[in-house]
């Protein structure tokens, strides 16, 4: 026997519509952000972050294909274009060499450091700033639930 859909009540239509707006439109305001001031697209600049707080900042690929919630191949363009811009070059897993490492350069070290206080400015206004610490943590918690849901937490 198949059962009904459970259908979403007008309420939970409106909860729905008015998240998945904030889900499309914060990373669309932050792209147009790191766009403008540092050329550098939303992943780019992530990627750059991660590294920027790897030890030794450098990782490999695959590591920063999580990260970034990107497929391997996917990371593999964007180190390319990064690479092209002296942010990062590329080494072998010096512990196993099946793998590819990405290092942050001083040039792209420096770029991500020039890049952040305008970031994290933006992140203010655009969700801290608008938000009491209370609502806050309930964010945080909602966001690890749904996340963890997901399967993406441990």
């Amino acid at each position: 026997m198949t059962q009904a859909p459970r259908w979403l009540d007008e309420d939970e239509l409106r909860t729905w519509r008015t998240f998945m707006l904030m889900a499309l439109e914060l990373p669309t305001a932050l792209e147009r952000q790191l766009h403008d001031d540092a050329q550098l697209s939303f992943v780019e600049y992530y990627v750059l972050a991660g590294l920027s707080e790897a030890p030794k900042r450098r990782m490999r690929l695959s590591e920063l294909a999580v990260l970034t919630n990107s497929e391997l191949s996917r990371m593999s363009h964007l180190i390319n274009r990064l690479e092209k811009r002296g942010f990062v070059h590329r080494e072998p897993d010096p512990e196993d060499g099946r793998y590819t490492h990405a290092v942050l350069t001083e040039a792209g070290y420096a770029h991500v450091l020039e890049s952040a206080p305008g970031h994290v400015e933006r992140v203010r206004e655009l969700v801290f700033d608008v938000l009491t610490p209370a609502e806050l943590r309930s964010l945080r918690r909602i966001s690890e639930k749904i996340t963890k849901g997901i399967g993406n937490l441990e």
